[in-house]
């Protein structure tokens, strides 16, 4: 089954779910902003995703610049700052159990679920 890390007051995130619905598959809405992910989660996701934990953020986010930005970070600072700021997190995020991919572009989703 295909989840998605969704929130709904982002367009790319609600154009995610609408290819997800056209395709036909079975998937499961995860609003990551109610349910954050804990460390151990955001470790198997960036590790999904084959990058580093820094192109998880969203580096334009208020909070990343208020906070973060110009900081010397370890990987597990930046999935500190994640856990603890689920906004910072890029999306939308769908995943298998074996995969993953950030579905900015459009494309890289209908590629996702072409596999």
């Amino acid at each position: 089954m295909i989840k998605i890390l969704h929130n709904p007051r982002c367009g790319k995130s609600r154009e995610g779910i609408a290819l997800l619905e056209q395709s036909g598959k079975t998937f499961e809405i995860v609003k990551y902003l109610d349910h954050p992910l804990d460390e151990n989660e955001l470790i198997a996701l960036i590790q999904k995703l084959k990058i580093a934990p820094l192109d998880l953020v969203r580096q334009k986010e208020k909070i990343w610049i208020e906070q973060f930005k110009g900081k010397s970070l370890s990987d597990a600072e930046v999935i500190n700052a994640i856990s603890k700021n689920p906004i910072l997190m890029e999306r939308p995020i769908f995943m298998t159990e074996n995969k993953a991919v950030i579905g900015r572009p459009p494309q890289k989703v209908i590629d996702f679920l072409k596999q």
